[in-house]
């Protein structure tokens, strides 16, 4: 397997929720030369609402204001109507434009098709072939992508019930697979398999809090990292509700804020890091809990966090289930990999096969260790959730 790489030239200087178009398409065309390989297909993924003109002038990403508190499908056209113009693509659909792809909006199965984003194509499909810009070579077929979470999701082979993820990332969250009901919930999103759903939901903070102690100890991760591994489990009665930006699932709530408690004279960063691995296990299990599904067989743990035994040892006990890391815990890319294949006709395209029909990446797995301070730790975190979101009632009803 052939890997490259390329770096986002400026983005230190993007505008918040502003991107450079450009700077994404020249980062995938690095990455495609690095790997000194001719691909058998070309496919791109990337976060989603996404809105880009035409002209490739700056864009509207995810993180964005506009829309930010509806459904993806109106934030799409929020975002638009923010830029005020008509001619819009997708990311990575407008990098497939770029790269000699016909003007198509890509969508995954069960996606809803975008008013004014292209005509619709399935993830998987062929678009285009390469027109021999950039430097790369012509003629290598470009295939239709898909949202960067559905990809991980479906490189997790989070497409058999029982099998669970956390993305990871800044934010991170819970997808877990189910059998499909006979009428689908309105929250729940197709898998790669056939009669297969996938339910869960997203958390605010997840890596994110960690950048956020770094830059107020003024230490880098992998040191808190080393820290908190010196800590007991529990840390010594340091609790963090991880909640700097709000919080999604489960309780919807963009008002409540992260707190800190049970600090004495004795406890350090390395307690407060602990502590802050726990609070967002715990948010994990807080949204497993939630879905009452029929059980976890195994959490598949992806993103930068993933790349943290401690980490992901802290899951796996809080959660009760072992936990799966893969060896390329950029699983993103690799379900782009997944669709670039189904369009050079290796397996099938997501929607058209049953469960386990695609490869996996290798890995490893990390047993859990169930205990009983952390089913306490987790009783607590539940219950100062609550108290948070009352106060933030009783001061609501006293304006």
């Amino acid at each position: 397997m052939a890997t490259g790489g390329g770096e986002y030239a400026g983005a230190e200087a993007w505008a918040e929720g502003r991107a450079e178009p450009a700077a994404w398409l020249a980062a995938v065309v690095d990455a495609v030369r690095e790997t000194g390989v001719r691909p058998a297909a070309i496919c791109v993924g990337g976060q989603s609402p996404t809105t880009v003109p035409m002209d490739g002038s700056p864009a509207v990403t995810v993180l964005h204001p506009a829309g930010a508190t509806l459904g993806f499908e109106r934030q799409h056209y929020a975002q638009r109507e923010f830029l005020g113009i008509d001619g819009v693509l997708q990311i990575y659909d407008w990098i497939m434009n770029r790269l000699g792809a016909t003007i198509r909006q890509s969508r995954w199965p069960g996606d809803v098709t975008l008013n004014g984003y292209g005509r619709r194509a399935a993830t998987g499909q062929v678009i285009g072939h390469t027109d021999g810009a950039f430097g790369l070579p012509a003629d290598i077929p470009l295939v239709a992508g898909a949202q960067d979470a559905f990809f991980a999701f479906w490189a997790g082979g989070v497409d058999t019930p029982g099998r669970a993820m956390d993305p990871g990332g800044r934010t991170g969250g819970l997808a877990v697979a189910v059998e499909c009901p006979q009428e689908r919930g309105a929250d729940a999103m197709r898998s790669a398999a056939i009669g297969v759903d996938i339910v869960g939901g997203p958390v605010s903070s997840h890596g994110l809090i960690m950048e956020w102690l770094a830059g107020l100890t003024g230490r880098p991760i992998p040191e808190l990292l080393d820290r908190a591994a010196l800590i007991p489990p529990g840390a010594d009665g340091v609790r963090v509700l991880p909640y700097l930006e709000g919080e999604r699932a489960p309780r919807w709530n963009r008002e409540l804020r992260a707190e800190i408690t049970g600090l004495g004279s004795g406890h350090g960063p390395g307690h407060i890091a602990r502590a802050a691995l726990e609070g967002t296990a715990y948010g994990l299990r807080h949204i497993a809990e939630s879905l009452r599904v029929p059980g976890l067989d195994v959490l598949v743990c992806a993103g930068s966090p993933a790349r943290s035994e401690l980490w992901c040892q802290i899951k796996a006990d809080v959660l009760d289930v072992p936990v799966e890391v893969p060896e390329e815990t950029d699983l993103a890319a690799y379900g782009a990999a997944l669709s670039a294949g189904a369009g050079a006709g290796w397996w099938p395209v997501p929607g058209d096969a049953k469960s386990g029909s695609w490869p996996r990446p290798a890995g490893r797995v990390v047993k859990p260790t169930p205990r009983q301070v952390y089913r306490d730790g987790y009783r607590r975190f539940v219950e100062s959730g609550d108290a948070a979101e009352r106060r933030l009632r009783q001061l609501e009803a006293s304006k």
